[in-house]
């Protein structure tokens, strides 16, 4: 019988390595997945499913130690807003759905720009 693995609310997935399953979880990436599996004593490549319960309460302890999931979302949405409230050129760029960071927008940024068709023939 396979047990259910849940950290943060986020269940991982238990026929992946845990320091790939651990990047389910949002705010956890490559660097820290590995970080708390060297923290926690697991070996990366260990599978989610074989892990004890003791590993899982090892997991769920390093990772409360991080800001991830809702609370993180809360933080970037609160920042992207205040950009927004301020007026500055960031926020603008949001508000609008324009590249943000200085790229080119006459020929590129179809993925902030979305799918050509809007178009007004001559």
């Amino acid at each position: 019988m396979t047990t259910v693995v849940r950290i943060q609310n986020v269940q991982l997935e238990p026929n992946k390595h845990i320091r790939i399953a651990l990047r389910s979880i949002y705010g956890i990436g490559i660097s820290r997945a590995e970080k708390i599996c060297g923290i926690t004593g697991i070996n990366g490549a260990t599978k989610v499913k074989d892990l004890n319960d003791d590993s899982v309460r090892s997991l769920q302890d390093a990772v409360s130690q991080y800001i991830t999931e809702g609370d993180l979302r809360r933080e970037v949405s609160m920042r992207l807003k205040r950009l927004r409230d301020i007026g500055c050129y960031r926020g603008k760029r949001h508000r609008v759905g324009l590249p943000v960071r200085g790229q080119r927008t006459r020929t590129n940024a179809r993925t902030r720009k979305g799918p050509r068709g809007n178009r007004i023939s001559k």
